[in-house]
């Protein structure tokens, strides 16, 4: 149970995922791909999916990209949010084609009515907007008023765009108020919470490469998480999108908001390492990463760190000196040669998760 009280919000429905203070902070991720290559954009998904991606967005920049998202739908198994920039009848069409949710940032749409030709067939289908906002879309009146992207500025517009979805009878919406940097995110989402029942999407855009991004996004959204703010989260990363949906879940584990997947324990090593922990460690986290339980496994140097310093794993390997310790609830159950070891390492991971060996 994680000690955080989250803010209390609405719930709105991405598909037939709930996103709301009453519901797990959900992950979701974005394809790289082009959309309107099917085959390609599905099994990215699919990749998604086994990692425990929720939610996905994919990009709609054109009439093919938004015909494409009806067959996307029929071969995955998560909902689909359509990213729409500039031409709403793209996000007409998106929603014809079945989309699950529309994400717009309402100040590059144009002129109002066009803002309203959306909201209106997305409240006739049933489906949700996630109403973005960020330092590139805001309205020229704010940009005038303050005078830079500030947090007020966000917070504010995001909040007059939710007054006017109200007076047009929309209230199917969630919301997200990101930037590159930290603390104006930060301040901009608190401003937003202190006034609006709505769910928030949380994120640091453009937050850089899997290390440094990884870094940004967990000191971001962990702020964000710690004040009970967030329902739903994309770690935003230059990389392969199964790493957002790791990091994601690696930060929900850190405030015991989210528990899934495998933990690696892995030592520092130090003059007494006698295998490649690190390379070990990689391994046994590509390996497992289907796993769903919560499980922590060990990949240790030697003895010292073995089952000694990693007893609470539930499974755990140890290099000792041409071979290797096999460990399980901290009693050691075998010695292995450093070929067998990683595949009973796995068998008894699978085992402990109710998974066949080498599953999906």
């Amino acid at each position: 149970m994680s000690w955080i009280k989250r803010r209390e919000t609405k719930t709105v429905w991405v598909g037939k995922v709930p996103i709301g203070s009453s519901h797990p902070i959900a992950v979701q991720s974005m394809t790289s791909t082009f959309t309107e290559d099917v085959p390609t954009t599905v099994a990215q998904i699919k990749e998604l999916e086994k990692v425990g991606c929720e939610i996905v967005r994919v990009a709609v920049p054109s009439i093919d990209a938004a015909r494409a998202l009806r067959k996307i739908k029929e071969k995955v198994n998560i909902p689909l949010i359509a990213d729409i920039h500039f031409d709403y009848k793209l996000a007409l069409l998106s929603i014809e084609e079945g989309a699950d949710c529309i994400r717009i940032n309402p100040g590059n749409i144009g002129e109002l009515w066009k803002v309203k030709e959306i909201v209106n067939l997305a409240g006739q289908k049933g489906i949700s907007i996630r109403i973005g906002v960020n330092s590139g879309s805001l309205p020229k009146e704010l940009l005038k008023k303050y005078g830079y992207p500030v947090p007020k500025a966000l917070a504010e517009a995001a909040l007059n765009y939710m007054k006017l979805f109200e007076d047009w009878g929309f209230t199917n919406m969630k919301f997200s108020l990101k930037g590159s940097d930290v603390k104006t995110t930060v301040i901009a989402n608190e401003l937003f919470a202190e006034s609006s029942p709505y769910p928030l999407h949380i994120g640091i855009t453009e937050a850089g490469t899997l290390l440094s991004g990884a870094v940004k996004s967990a000191v971001g959204i962990g702020i964000l998480l710690y004040k009970g703010i967030g329902d739903t989260l994309r770690v935003s990363l230059t990389a392969n999108p199964k790493e957002e949906v790791k990091v994601a879940y690696k930060i929900l584990k850190a405030l015991n908001l989210r528990e899934r997947g495998v933990e690696v324990i892995s030592c520092p090593t130090c003059g007494r390492c006698l295998v490649n922990v690190e390379e070990l460690a990689k391994e046994v986290e590509e390996r497992l990463e289907h796993i769903k339980k919560p499980l922590k496994v060990a990949v240790m140097g030697c003895a010292v760190n073995g089952p000694g310093e990693a007893k609470f794993a539930d499974v755990g390997i140890a290099g000792a000196g041409g071979y290797f310790i096999l460990f399980v609830k901290g009693k050691v159950i075998g010695k292995l040669s450093q070929e067998e070891a990683l595949d009973r390492l796995v068998e008894e991971v699978e085992k402990l998760a109710g998974e066949e060996v080498g599953g999906v």
